[in-house]
């Protein structure tokens, strides 16, 4: 026999809330046999409520918002016949106890995305680093006061987490939060990786982040030009802090290497190759991929100018950070660079003016940088004007042959 299994609302009518609204009730109906699930945990003025059509009237943002949100309930119910329509006890009550959670440890969503973290924390200096585990946290509390400042919610049901919130999530951390646009994108990322590990996990049966689109827009990553990098170079600091944040930071404009990979090189990083020449042999914390760089002349000096005088077996004098990125401010007004400098900025000067200006190949310069694809680097690293007029004059040269020949 064929089955029809029905979704249908109703207002609760001897109820108003604070702002005189009744809530939605949710109920189900399966050949016949019917059952209240519960509250959909929405409410609506009794005047804008549609009874024959179980909708909110009108086409404004408000009802646009509720309806689809009823219209994800609808599904996810569905969605739960579906995959039992052919056990032998299928019936209303089993519907509404899978809908509901019933029996499940984890049901909500800030309940899963802690559990996640702390089992992320569990993995900090093994596989996973304490950046990592960071920005889940941070992202989980963005959300969490997101749903208290939008929803007064403490938290939601796994299967209540839907499309439209994802959009509400993302116009609160524009507005209320002022993320930007690649910062939000950021969140969003994260979010979702909590969601696909719901999914793994059997524990969603929708994904709500599907046709929904999280926009990266494409940032002009800042860098030292040549002539900048010769004044900071040449510069003598009377300071001594901010002579050795000078050290540090030109030794990351010539190696490629982030804040905390140089932090923590040590002297077993540091090795002769196969070739003859010293390189920097050291895997990247952030993704534990490695990374092998030739040792030029001006970084060699810098190990050679703190080699023996630091303590605790340093190689280089690194300081936190914050106060790295503190006095980079100080160098840049003192060596008169008009830009915003901070230690990353290294990293994107030795993609940029140190390596792919002067001919490397971008896939040398991908491996130098610990990427697993190309695509990464092509972030960090754009050609400059000098190397197109480079290649420009290789061309012209080039030509000459071909240029003579011709009689115009």
């Amino acid at each position: 026999m064929r089955m029809i299994f029905k979704v249908s609302y109703y207002i609760r009518s001897n109820y108003k809330n604070k702002e005189g609204k009744s809530p939605i009730m949710v109920r189900i109906n399966l050949n016949g046999e019917m059952c209240v699930v519960g509250s959909s945990g929405l409410s609506v003025n009794r005047s804008k409520w549609n009874a024959k059509f179980s909708r909110m009237k009108g086409r404004n943002h408000e009802a646009l918002s509720l309806n689809l949100q009823l219209d994800n309930i609808t599904a996810s119910l569905h969605e739960i016949f579906k995959q039992h329509e052919n056990d032998e006890d299928i019936s209303v009550t089993k519907i509404k106890s899978i809908y509901l959670g019933d029996g499940e440890k984890t049901d909500t969503f800030l309940e899963l995305f802690n559990k996640y973290n702390i089992d992320l924390k569990s993995l900090v200096g093994k596989t996973k680093s304490h950046a990592t585990y960071q920005k889940y946290e941070v992202t989980r509390k963005r959300f969490s006061n997101f749903l208290k400042h939008k929803y007064n919610r403490e938290d939601i049901k796994l299967r209540e987490l839907n499309h439209i919130m994802l959009h509400d999530f993302e116009i609160y951390l524009k507005t209320f939060a002022a993320c930007s646009s690649n910062t939000t994108a950021n969140f969003l990322s994260l979010l979702k990786t909590i969601v696909l590990f719901a999914q793994r996990s059997g524990m969603m049966t929708h994904n709500p982040f599907e046709n929904y689109k999280i926009t990266v827009k494409k940032v002009d990553r800042g860098y030292l030009t040549e002539e900048e990098l010769t004044r900071i170079l040449e510069k003598e600091f009377t300071i001594k802090r901010l002579e050795q944040v000078r050290d540090v930071f030109i030794f990351s404009c010539f190696t490629g290497l982030a804040y905390i990979d140089v932090k923590n090189l040590t002297h077993e990083n540091i090795r002769k190759s196969f070739d003859g020449e010293i390189w920097i042999m050291t895997k990247r914390q952030k993704t534990d991929v490695q990374s092998n760089v030739l040792l030029l002349d001006i970084p060699k000096r810098i190990l050679q100018k703190y080699n023996g005088k630091l303590p605790n077996g340093k190689i280089l004098p690194v300081l936190s950070n914050q106060k790295t990125n503190a006095y980079l401010k100080e160098i840049a007004d003192l060596c008169s660079i008009n830009k915003e400098i901070t230690f990353h900025l290294a990293r994107h000067t030795f993609a940029t003016t140190v390596t792919l200006a002067k001919g490397v190949p971008i896939e040398t310069v991908s491996k130098m940088l610990g990427h697993t694809n190309i695509q990464t680097t092509q972030i960090y690293a754009r050609i400059t004007n000098s190397k197109i007029s480079k290649d420009m004059g290789d061309l012209v040269d080039k030509l000459d042959d071909m240029n003579r020949a011709v009689h115009i």
